[in-house]
């Protein structure tokens, strides 16, 4: 009992040949845009931007995660003068997708004028889908899989396919399946936390580098395809171990000394950034985080931050004071060709 390779990656669309692998990278970012939609309208934005965003951030992180892939893994390049821009032939790493996809991101965020971190709470589940969607991508080219195993689910690995190595073994464990699912847990308990825990903006998102960082440096200790090494460990182990260090740290500095509001106040993301960003008294009742806002000398505590919430373009809005509803069904949800082992 194992589970099988599928014994074609595309099909034949009229005269073209479509790649199951860049089919799932144009789903992926879809549901991600849909997704990512429908939190930020919940949030009080206009869903609008978000397609803005994407329309700088999904070429900035194909862009970041080439990049990557050409540092990090250069005998996959392929041999002729482009090789280090071929996308079409296959290889992106994530790290490098994610850094300059953000920083794009974050950069068209800020000049609209709206809640950077807010937008991020808001991206970081439907990140998690479109990168574990990427992954079934990765079973059609037969890559990403770690060390051979007997366990019934172990993967079956044509000998065409197998690392030097490795050519006796016909089960692997399938690495690319387990951050699959994974990314689709760690998705659903971003949300349940944005709605029933006062996680302070960007916390979700910093939970998103932590959780995936961490997760990566299991899978990476399962993973066989060929990768620089240095001092005897995979370099992508180096960058999960650093993203996993860096993510806390950053969670515990936002949770602990930010400003920001929770991503489960009404309407954060109409608030203006510096208003979302140091507004305790906004925050102070409406995130239940337990610390009463600050009031002036005459006025009761809590008048404080319901005439600045009010006063808010948007803030209010349909939500009259009560708690976002559940998102049950939001989290339902790497280029063509054959392709090297992913990032």
């Amino acid at each position: 009992m194992h589970i099988p390779s599928p014994p074609v990656n595309g099909f034949h669309l009229g005269p073209v040949y479509v790649h199951y692998y860049g089919l799932m990278y144009v789903i992926g970012i879809t549901l991600a845009i849909l997704i990512t939609q429908r939190r930020w309208r919940r949030m009080g934005g206009d869903p609008g931007l978000v397609g803005d965003v994407a329309l700088w951030a999904v070429p900035a992180g194909i862009i970041g995660g080439r990049i990557y892939f050409d540092i990090t893994t250069p005998q996959y390049i392929p041999h002729h003068w482009y090789g280090v821009f071929a996308v079409w032939d296959g290889g992106l790493g994530i790290w490098g997708g994610i850094a300059l996809g953000a920083a794009a991101g974050i950069w068209r965020v800020r000049r609209a004028g709206a809640n950077a971190g807010a937008f991020a709470d808001a991206v970081a589940p439907a990140l998690l889908v479109a990168q574990a969607i990427g992954r079934i991508g990765n079973y059609f080219n037969k890559e990403l899989f770690g060390g051979p195993t007997s366990l019934p689910w172990g993967l079956y690995i044509p000998q065409g396919a197998r690392p030097a190595g490795y050519l006796g073994f016909t089960t692997f464990q399938p690495t690319f399946l387990y951050e699959l699912i994974f990314d689709l847990l760690l998705a659903a308990g971003l949300v349940w936390l944005g709605h029933h825990r006062a996680i302070k903006v960007p916390g979700l998102f910093a939970l998103y580098v932590t959780g995936y960082s961490a997760f990566r440096i299991f899978e990476e200790s399962l993973r066989v395809d060929p990768s620089e090494h240095f001092f005897g460990l995979r370099l992508n182990m180096y960058v999960a171990i650093a993203g996993t260090v860096a993510g806390g740290a950053w969670l515990w500095y936002t949770q602990r000394y930010g400003q920001g509001l929770p991503s489960s106040t009404p309407g954060v993301a109409a608030l203006p950034p510096a208003a979302a960003a140091g507004s305790t008294a906004a925050g102070g009742t409406v995130a239940g985080a337990g610390e009463q806002p600050a009031g002036t000398a005459g006025e009761p505590a809590g008048d404080t931050a319901a005439d600045g919430a009010a006063a808010a373009p948007g803030t209010g809005t349909g939500h009259d004071g009560e708690p976002p509803a559940e998102m049950a069904a939001e989290v339902g949800a790497d280029h063509s060709g054959e392709s090297p082992p992913a990032s």
